[in-house]
């Protein structure tokens, strides 16, 4: 006769995750979106000064006739 499955160990459900454990990524993504709002609108450059010097060669501009 065949015999019946042998026990191994009992089986039990892990228990449940601490709130941190299940949802810190949701808290680590809108924590990395403000910081990244916050240096992408705060931490710029001041804007490169333009030089004072003129460009070189002569100003042309096109003038037109008046009326005859």
């Amino acid at each position: 006769m065949a015999k019946g499955p042998a026990v191994i160990g009992v089986l039990t459900e892990p228990p449940q995750p601490t709130w941190w454990k299940a949802n810190r990524h949701k808290v680590l993504l809108v924590v990395g979106l403000l910081v990244g709002y916050w240096i992408g609108t705060h931490l710029h450059g001041a804007p490169a000064s333009q030089p004072d010097t003129p460009s070189p060669g002569p100003q042309h501009t096109r003038t037109f006739p008046g009326p005859a």
